[in-house]
């Protein structure tokens, strides 16, 4: 219900889809104080108004598998995504990424991105500033840009276990020690309590590097996968992102039961 102030903003004559299902209908917008107070034939005036006539007027859309992890470092409308109404993208899928990051180790979270995202390591070197090690350095540093939508991410696994383990025994699928995947699994806690939206793994023959060698992770024991997961559920919120193949479905389906029981 309207009072007799003026809205902050008003956004007239739009074709609107109020995402309940229901027909789209014409009419007006009201938003005051960053949310939408009235929604048909608005009345009074805002201290902005914009004429939608000839366009559609619809909520955000929230983009949950996307692969800005580079070009959020130079690019504030993370196109073409802003493009076609995304409002929210989230980054960190497949278990890639580029945190946290040993000095040095920069080229192997880039060749693992263009293997596996086809995304060119050219402009992946020349556009990612790395001033970060961390996850949470991270996080801090893209808090610093401004983008025209709100961004998130997910830890993927292969910058996890090469920041732990090492580029070259991660490349080589070797078995993490007890005391490496403690490690992670803290890691992932971290994480997720300094902002990360979960952690994402890749257990798909499809990931590979630039080289035709899996993604990190992507043959780890369950026992490493049931501690990951468990560091979600330590940090009390966060997703569980995972590409499989269900090559050893037991195997998998053992450590997966027992986190979902214990959620």
């Amino acid at each position: 219900m309207e009072t007799n102030n003026l809205h902050d903003l008003v956004i007239r004559n739009g074709k609107i889809f109020d995402g309940s299902g229901k027909k789209p209908f014409f009419g007006d917008i009201a938003i005051d104080g960053g949310k939408i107070t009235s929604v048909g034939k608005i009345k009074n005036s805002g201290k902005e108004e914009f004429d939608a006539k000839g366009n559609l007027v619809t909520p955000g859309w929230v983009d949950i598998h996307t692969h800005y992890d580079g070009q959020v470092s130079w690019d504030p409308y993370l196109t073409p995504s802003s493009w076609h109404g995304v409002t929210t993208a989230v980054m960190g899928n497949c278990g890639v990424g580029f945190a946290p990051v040993r000095p040095g180790d920069e080229n192997f979270l880039i060749q693992l991105m263009e293997g596996v995202e086809d995304i060119p390591g050219s402009a992946l070197h020349e556009g990612i500033d790395w001033d970060w090690e961390t996850f949470p350095e991270f996080l801090d540093a893209i808090d610093k840009k401004e983008f025209v939508m709100d961004v998130g991410f997910m830890m993927g696994h292969g910058p996890l276990r090469s920041y732990v383990m090492g580029y070259e025994r991660c490349q080589n699928q070797v078995d993490a020690s007890e005391e490496e995947i403690s490690k992670m699994s803290g890691l992932v806690t971290e994480a997720i309590e300094a902002g990360a939206l979960g952690f994402s793994t890749s257990r798909t023959v499809l990931h590979r590097d630039i080289y035709g060698k899996y993604v990190p992770g992507t043959e780890a024991s369950s026992e490493e996968m049931r501690a990951l997961a468990f560091g979600v559920d330590k940090a009390g919120e966060g997703t569980l992102e995972i590409t499989s193949d269900w090559l050893d479905e037991e195997m998998e389906m053992s450590w997966m039961k027992e986190y979902v029981k214990k959620k």
